[in-house]
C-alpha cells in the first residue's frame, strides 16, 4: 500500500511494500490521494496526469512502489535470548506514573537473592540452544539499591557463559539516585548500554519523579547523569524522559536534554491509567503539532552541527532481516522472559506480577507452555486491525503489554498510541528525507 502524506511543504510517497519514502510535488501527492485514498481528484492538465501516470509506472517497474507486501511471518526461534531480571521490587523513588506501582508490581517490596540470580543465569543459558550471545537486563524497582548482586551476578554470568563458548551482553534502568563513582566505573566496564530516567526541566521532572519524601529529585540526578555522561566515551546509553498530559510541550523537554549534554535522547508518552496524567483523545492535535515542532527543532540541530539522536525519529526502511523481525513482533514470552524477585517467569516486565501471565520458574522451568505457545504465534498479522495501516512494518502493531492493558487483547492496538506512533513515523520519515538531502 501507498501513504501520502505531507510535512509542511514537502510532500511524501511512502510504499509499505519496498520500504520506499518518495519526495513529490503538490500536484502529485493531491492525485495520488484522490486516486488511492480518499479527496477530490485535482484540476490538472491531461500533459500533467500522463507525466504523473508515467512516474508511478516506471516506479512500480522497479519494485519501488505498489511493491507487494510481506503476508506471513517467519517462525519465531524457541531458544531463550534475553533475560529481564528485576534484581529489586523497590525503588528509592516514588514517581506517580510508575506501571510498576512505584517499583513493588502490586506486591510486597523485596530483593533479588544472588541466589535466584544465579539460578536465572543458568535457566538462560540451559534454554539458549546454539546461541552464541544473550542479554541480561537489570531492571527494577531501582537496580543501584542492589548493586552487589548486580556486580556478583555479572561475574557469575560470564564466567558460565565462558564455559559453554558464549557471551553475555548487559544493559540496566536506573534513576541515577545513587550513580556514584563505584557504579559508574562498573557500568562503564560491564554494562553494553545504561538506561538513565530524567524526563526534562526541573519543574517537569520533580511534579512527577519524587523522593519518598515527597520532594523533587531533580538536582539529585541531573549532576550524577552529566557525569556520567562525560564518562560513557562511545558506549551506548541514553537518557529516557517521560510526557504527561501536563507536559504536551515536551520538545522543550527534549531540547532541555540535548542542551545539557546528552547527544542520546528518548522521551515516551506515558503508559498510564491516572487520569490527570494519562493521555488521551483530546491530547492528539497537541501532541502531534508537538511532534512536529520537535522535528523541526531536530533538523536545526542537526543542520548547526549540534545534532543529536532522537530514538522516536530513527527510523528504518531498508528492510531487509530487520523487516522479519518487525513482522514476528517482540520476542516477549518465547525468547525474552522477565524474572522477578523470587524468580517467578513472566512473558516481560510489563506483564510482571500478572498471574494470568505467571509462566513457571527459573528453578522449574516454564510450567504454562500455552502462554508461550500464545507469544509465539502471535505477529503482525495476527493483529487484523493493523492490516490497513501504513505504519504496519515499522510498529509491528503496537506493544503486546499496552494492547492488553488498555484493550483487553494483545492483538488489538490501542488508538491513542497507535497515532502518535504514525505522527512519529511521519516525522521521522520527513528527518530522513532532509538529512540525506542537507537540507530541512
Amino acid at each position: 500500500m501507498v501513504h501520502i502524506f505531507n510535512f509542511e511543504n514537502y510532500n511524501y510517497i511512502y510504499d509499505s511494500g519496498s520500504g520506499s519514502l518518495h519526495e513529490c510535488d503538490k500536484d502529485t501527492a493531491d492525485y495520488l490521494k484522490a486516486k488511492y485514498e480518499c479527496g477530490a481528484m485535482p484540476a490538472l492538465s491531461a500533459e500533467k496526469i500522463a507525466e504523473i501516470e508515467a512516474d508511478i509506472s516506471a516506479l512500480k517497474d522497479k519494485g519501488l512502489l505498489f511493491a507487494d507486501e510481506v503476508k506471513t511471518a517467519p517462525m519465531k526461534p524457541k531458544d531463550a535470548k534475553a533475560l529481564c531480571l528485576h534484581i529489586c521490587h523497590d525503588c528509592n523513588l516514588r514517581c506517580r506514573y510508575c506501571f510498576a506501582d512505584e517499583g513493588a508490581y502490586h506486591s510486597e517490596r523485596e530483593f533479588m537473592s544472588l541466589e535466584t540470580a544465579k539460578t536465572a543465569i543458568d535457566f538462560l543459558l540451559k534454554n539458549s540452544g546454539n546461541r552464541k550471545v544473550l542479554e541480561v537486563d537489570f531492571f527494577g524497582g531501582e537496580p543501584l539499591m542492589c548493586l552487589d548482586t548486580v556486580k556478583k551476578t555479572v561475574a557469575y554470568a560470564k564466567a558460565e557463559a565462558a564455559k559453554l563458548g558464549k557471551k553475555f551482553l548487559f544493559t540496566t534502568t536506573t534513576n541515577a539516585l545513587l550513580l556514584d563513582d563505584d557504579a559508574i566505573e562498573f557500568f562503564n566496564t560491564e554494562m553494553e548500554n545504561v538506561v538513565l530516567s530524567l524526563d526534562g526541566r526541573k519543574e517537569v521532572h520533580d511534579a512527577i519523579r519524587k523522593t519518598r519524601n515527597g520532594k523533587g529529585s531533580f538536582d539529585l540526578v541531573i549532576e550524577n547523569i552529566k557525569k556520567f555522561v562525560r564518562s560513557r566515551g562511545d558506549k551506548h546509553y541514553y537518557v529516557r524522559g517521560t510526557f504527561t498530559s501536563k507536559n504536551l510541550d515536551f520538545s522543550k523537554d527534549v531540547i532541555f536534554l540535548a542542551d545539557n549534554g546528552f547527544d542520546s535522547i528518548s522521551m515516551e508518552p506515558v503508559v498510564t491509567d491516572i487520569a490527570d496524567l494519562q493521555i488521551s483523545d483530546e491530547h492528539l492535535g497537541t501532541v502531534c503539532t508537538e511532534y512536529e515542532t520537535l522535528c523541526n527543532q531536530y533538523l536545526e540541530r542537526h543542520k548547526a552541527g549540534k545534532g543529536f539522536n532522537f530514538f522516536h525519529f530513527n527510523i528504518d526502511l531498508e528492510g531487509g532481516t530487520c523487516l522479519q523481525k518487525r513482522v514476528s513482533a517482540c520476542g516477549a514470552g518465547n525468547e525474552y522472559f522477565s524474572v522477578v524477585p523470587n524468580g517467578d517467569l513472566y512473558p516481560c516486565h510489563q506483564f510482571a506480577g500478572d498471574k494470568n501471565f505467571l509462566m513457571g520458574n527459573v528453578k522449574d522451568g516454564i510450567i504454562r507452555g500455552d502462554i508461550r505457545e500464545k507469544f509465539a504465534s502471535n505477529s503482525l498479522f495476527t493483529r487484523e486491525e493493523c492490516d490497513g495501516c501504513f505504519a504496519k512494518f515499522i510498529c509491528s502493531g503496537g506493544c503486546s503489554a499496552n494492547n492488553y492493558n488498555f484493550m483487553g487483547d494483545m492483538n488489538k492496538p490501542y488508538p491513542v498510541t497507535c497515532a502518535m506512533m504514525k505522527k512519529r513515523i511521519e516525522c521521522g520519515m520527513h528527518a530522513l528525507a532532509r538529512k540525506k538531502d542537507g537540507k530541512n
